[in-house]
This record gives C-alpha cells, structure tokens and sequence, in this order.
C-alpha cells in the first residue's frame, strides 16, 4: 500500500490536535461555573474549591475576591436522634481540606445544587439559592433506612470571618424581644473590657421556642462557656451589623429552638429540625438576609419572608 501523501498526513494531524485542542477548551464551558451573582444586589456566592466537602463563599457588592468573605459550611453536620434513645449522633459531619471524593456539584439559574450519601442509609440533597432578597438553604433528607428518627437537623453554619462583620465582643449582633431589638449579649457588659482569654471560647444564645435555661452561665466540661439571655426572642433570628453600619446580616428560620452564635467565629445559628421517618423523606428550610439598610427594615422583610 502506498505512504499516505504529506497532505493527508497534515490533515490528520491537523485533524486530531484540533480535536485534543477543541476537547481542552470546551470541557470547563461545557461544566457550570459554580458561582452565583444577583444582578441587581451584587451579592456574590461560589463554591469554595479549597475544601472537598461543601461550602460556600458569601461577598458583598464591592468586596475583593481576596477579601475571606462569609465563609457557609453547607451544612456544619448532620445529626439525628433515633427514637427512643437520648443521645443524638452526626450522620454527616464537615471537615476543611482536600479529602475523599468532591461531590458532583450542579447549577441550575440560581441555584447551586449537590447530593451526597451520609451515614446510615440517608441521602442528603441540598440546594443554596439566591433570590431576590435572601439566600435559602434548603435540605432534602431521604431515609432509605428502617431507622425512625424523631430528630433530624442539617446545621446551616455561616461563619463572618471577614473584618467587615466580625463581632468577637458581640457589640454588633441583635436579638428582638417584644419590646424592640436588643443586643444578643447585653446582660453580660463585663463582655467589653474583660480579657480574650477570660471571654473566650463561648456560645451566647436566647430561647425562641425552646424554655429558657435555667442558669444564666454554664461552664461545660469541654471548656466552652455558655451563656443563656433571660428573655425569649420573640423572632426567629439573629442580625449583625457591618462595623460602618450600612449592612446587616441576617439568619433566621421559621421555628428554631434558639438562636445562638460562636463569637470567635461571629456565626450566626437558627437552626431548624424535623423527624425523619423509615423510608420517606423530610425537609429543611434557612435563610439568610443582606441588606443595606436599618434593624427596623430588618424585622420588615422577616415577617415578610415568615409569611412565604
């Protein structure tokens, strides 16, 4: 058989580069870019690539890519109750770094959406959504399982790790009682002037549906001081505002507990739950809100939002 000619090698050659060349080039268009953005807010949320298991980075209009954001982990854990025992145990719990298997991310307009199997035969859907005038976290969890669970929470954990909100004394986070807003932590003054070392680690929280604690201080034995407002919120949400006062962050719920946050890390929890039964499937709904504007627009959009 005669040697193909120049031309024809040239074509193949030409013909098989383009080919790697085109394949190269399309793969990452033809994947959804795993970002967010509201046209008309500028809020902006990507899928944090540093860790393999889910989370999500949260920048206002403005902020610098190089800026640490609000850093959502989506969610913290998953823990759960089977019925007729105490002790609850995590079927899914977060952990930074590259480790294990990414899960398959999807994008879908506005949304960006994973699935992952945890432990014990529960399947986790969740979506983040960017809306109009709020974020929503929202979970599906599916029992393949014969396991009755009478309490199931998937732990929305948005962390303000950037300067812009982070509160360690708690001078700039709100709680609203039947009488107006107050600050979450102002039954503790000795909070402002006391040392790091004395006021941290801690959880500050207010009873919303659940009764509340008994003691105003608990020291636990990991070390952790927890402190307990003495009057209930009458909303299901905490808010923080900027350090120059012109945004405020928002998470809330429709019927948590309570609200409570980590200071060091200034998260914000109202943190929902539901039972999970044998072979059927439960849902979980949180939201959290940016705004520019004041704590009585705030409490506005809030009951407007309960109300959805």
């Amino acid at each position: 058989m005669p040697a193909p000619s120049f031309q024809k090698k040239f074509w193949r050659f030409f013909l098989l580069t383009s080919v790697l060349f085109l394949h190269g080039c399309l793969k990452p268009v033809s994947e959804p870019e795993l970002a967010l953005t509201d046209a008309t807010t500028g809020i902006h949320i990507e899928v944090v690539q540093q860790n393999t298991l889910p989370a999500l980075k949260i920048l206002l209009p403005g902020q610098s890519e190089s800026d640490p954001g609000i850093l959502v982990l989506f969610p913290e854990h998953v823990t759960a109750r089977e019925h007729g025992k105490s002790e609850s145990v995590h079927l899914y719990r977060f952990s930074p770094g590259i480790q294990g298997t990414r899960p398959v991310w999807r994008r879908a307009g506005q949304t960006l959406e994973y699935e992952m199997e945890l432990q014990a035969g529960v399947r986790l859907v969740a979506r983040a959504t960017l809306e109009s005038d709020c974020i929503r976290f929202h979970y599906d969890l599916i029992n393949y399982s014969d396991t009755n669970y009478d309490m199931i929470q998937a732990v929305t954990d948005p962390r303000m790790i950037t300067p812009y909100f982070h509160d360690v004394r708690l001078e700039r986070t709100y709680v609203h009682h039947p009488d107006g807003f107050d600050l979450l932590a102002s039954e503790t003054p000795a909070r402002l002037s006391m040392p790091l070392r004395e006021w941290l680690p801690n959880r500050y929280r207010a009873s919303y549906t659940w009764p509340i604690e008994p003691n105003r201080v608990e020291k636990k034995e990991d070390g952790i001081t927890w402190y307990n407002k003495s009057r209930h919120a009458d909303e299901p949400f905490l808010a923080t505002k900027s350090t120059d006062g012109k945004w405020i962050m928002v998470t809330f719920s429709h019927d948590p507990g309570n609200v409570w946050t980590n200071p060091e890390l200034t998260c914000q929890h109202a943190d929902p739950e539901t039972s999970l039964k044998p072979h059927a499937q439960s849902t979980l709904d949180l939201k959290i809100l940016l705004l520019e504007g004041s704590l009585d627009d705030v409490l506005s959009k809030i009951r407007l939002q309960r109300q959805m």
